[in-house]
């Protein structure tokens, strides 16, 4: 590996772990804290939290970390043949895939959805208890594969 390829893939790698934690965060602690709140407060909040997210430096961090995963299968492709390749190509499609993609296919949605919801109104505690299971469970999965992607590109830097 050559002195920018290492530096992309240590920096691609830190972001990936970034990102991890900030998903494992809001699976081990912040759903379970807004899980506690009356569903008017908790939908209230993580409308709130929603809102702040788009645009933040969290918003920036995942979709660099998403330029860095393309550069580096792209760069993966170009040098096929040697041994940190397929670690470089891993890393990017679980996070290409396994942290945005179901971010864009499953939490996103989930959050404009909840987006319209009035937390004060008749149907906000049956749309709290359908958004909580279902967005935390891909927040799991988006995290798993942020946390793995940030492995495999830590196993390109070992076998480089």
């Amino acid at each position: 590996m050559n002195g920018v390829l290492v530096a992309l893939t240590l920096l691609t790698a830190v972001a990936c772990a970034v990102v991890a934690g900030v998903f494992f965060a809001f699976s081990t602690f912040v759903m379970r804290a807004l899980r506690r709140l009356p569903s008017a407060q908790a939908i209230a909040a993580m409308q709130a939290i929603n809102a702040a997210a788009i645009p933040s430096v969290f918003y920036f961090t995942g979709f660099g970390t998403a330029l860095g995963c393309v550069a580096l299968a792209g760069w993966a492709l170009v040098e096929w043949h040697e041994p940190f390749a397929p670690y470089l190509l891993a890393g990017s499609a679980l996070y290409l895939g396994g942290a945005m993609a179901v971010t864009v296919a499953f939490n996103l949605p989930r959050n404009d959805a909840l987006a319209t919801v009035d937390p004060e109104g008749t149907e906000a505690a049956s749309r709290w208890s359908q958004y909580f299971p279902e967005w935390t469970f891909w927040n799991h999965v988006r995290g798993a594969g942020a946390l793995a992607a940030s492995a495999a590109l830590v196993g390109a830097l070992v076998v480089g």
